[in-house]
């Protein structure tokens, strides 16, 4: 079933309740206050012929001589008739339409006569408050009567017709809603059709958005973003596997050409250790390579650790930056400790060093040789903050957006002789997305760049405790 006729069958199934609902809701409302007037108009004639009664001294008399009664002359079917009846049921008088005077004998609610027709009939018995001699009554029974046969086939007639319009009412609105839900679905039905016909091929091709201004445009917007996204994201994957070959495939290169030259002929001992280290260096630069590719290939929620303990970050910098001196990195850092006790932060040791280890390889390489890399943590509005800031050649204007795009390097970097092949930057803002941080660059082409870390600060509370000891130890388990 189409989800047309799903609408339609939907709102055809909740329409046909409402009519049928309110025709019966008319039909008793009608049905009630045709009934009432009834119960009014036998009321009515029983208090004109009550009027006519006499409580004497000897008992009950019927004073009809010299008065008329306009009751019952009528002998239409729609007419009041009546009935005068003594205490045993015999007949005093009754009016001039009364051809049916069977009907009356027995006082009731509702009651069928010899024809079959249906009466209401109202009964009231008057007693006298005298003894009553033998001419006279001593009870009463006044009754009136009106044939019901008029108001059930107006009733009849008002089942039929409402029966007749909520049926046509329901078949108009069957053809006009099952072609006004066709028409609002129509675009939908392009949409689906466009969608079909998508190739791989026409990377511009979108899906028609019909300017209707309701959830159909706003569909359409929604999945022509998708798409947008999508062609970025295969455009970026076809640019990341290119880049990567062609940054493998040169190590690669220079890695066969070495050890294809050492084996042309017999060399010193001296030249094959010459050549096994230049390998062993293409070879380590070719890991990192490979290490990077796959710590970028893992999706976002893979690359996320749970395992994140709080420490002080002032005394985990100044660990990680001694840590380097001591493993003989040369490049100058400038640092000192801030003064106003520990800054806390919730984070992974391990991977919040390989972020500074990238950011401080890509001040080294990049930033002015007689100008060390100044290191700060300091707090701001909302969090905590590491920053790395060179005094290099800046990054030019165009270049900044794109930096952290893996295998991404500015003209300047292409043109020196720094060896990086442009991950470095991209693995560690991953990494700081996989801590929840934020990792941003700002530079001045000719003064230098800063990039800056920013962490949520830890505040210990009692169901968040700080543990002993405070600092989390330098790991060497870096990435790259």
């Amino acid at each position: 079933m189409t989800l047309t006729d799903r609408l339609s069958a939907s709102f055809l199934g909740a329409l046909a309740l409402v009519l049928v609902g309110f025709s019966t809701a008319l039909y008793i409302v009608a049905s009630v206050h045709l009934h009432r007037s009834v119960d009014e108009r036998l009321d009515s004639a029983l208090g004109t012929l009550t009027a006519l009664v006499e409580d004497e001294a000897d008992g009950l008399d019927w004073e009809r001589d010299g008065r008329q009664i306009s009751t019952g002359q009528d002998p239409g079917t729609d007419q009041v008739r009546w009935m005068v009846l003594d205490g045993r049921g015999g007949e005093i008088d009754r009016s001039r339409n009364m051809a049916d005077p069977d009907v009356m004998r027995e006082a009731g609610e509702r009651r069928l006569g010899h024809r079959g027709r249906p009466w209401r009939v109202v009964t009231l018995r008057l007693k006298s408050s005298h003894p009553a001699s033998p001419d006279r009554a001593a009870e009463m029974v006044l009754v009136t009567a009106l044939r019901l046969d008029p108001i059930e086939r107006e009733l009849r007639n008002l089942a039929l017709a409402l029966a007749g319009i909520s049926a046509g009412l329901w078949g108009i609105t069957a053809l006009v809603g099952r072609r006004l839900c066709r028409r609002a679905l129509a675009p939908l039905t392009r949409m689906a059709s466009s969608a079909r016909e998508l190739g791989v091929d026409e990377p511009g091709r979108r899906l028609p958005v019909a300017s209707t201004g309701d959830e159909l445009e706003e569909l359409a917007s929604a999945f022509n973003g998708l798409l947008d996204r999508w062609h970025e994201a295969l455009e970026r994957q076809a640019r990341f596997a290119g880049d990567a070959s062609h940054q493998l495939r040169t190590p690669l290169t220079a890695l066969i050409g070495q050890i294809d030259v050492a084996l042309r002929r017999d060399r010193p001992p001296e030249e094959y250790r010459r050549t096994l280290t230049r390998a062993r260096d293409q070879s380590d630069r070719l890991r990192r390579i490979v290490e990077a590719l796959l710590f970028l290939a893992r999706a976002d929620a893979e690359a996320g650790l749970p395992s994140l303990e709080p420490f002080d970050l002032i005394s985990w910098t100044s660990e990680e930056i001694r840590r380097r001196s001591a493993e003989g990195n040369p490049a100058p850092i400038r640092w000192e400790e801030p003064l106003g006790g520990p800054i806390l932060v919730r984070a992974h040791p391990a991977l919040l060093a390989q972020v500074l280890d990238n950011l401080l390889d890509n001040a080294r390489d990049h930033g002015a040789t007689d100008a060390p890399a100044e290191v700060r943590v300091y707090r701001e509005p909302g969090g905590v903050a590491l920053s790395v800031e060179d005094r290099g050649r800046g990054i030019d204007p165009g270049d900044l957006p794109r930096i952290f795009e893996p295998f991404y390097r500015a003209a300047d970097s292409r043109r020196s002789a720094s060896g990086g092949v442009g991950l470095g930057l991209a693995v560690a803002r991953r990494i700081a997305r996989a801590l929840g941080a934020t990792l941003d660059a700002e530079s001045r082409p000719g003064q230098g760049s800063r990039f800056t870390l920013r962490l949520p600060e830890f505040l210990p509370t009692a169901d968040r405790p700080m543990p002993d000891p405070m600092l989390a130890g330098p790991c060497d388990a870096h990435l790259a």
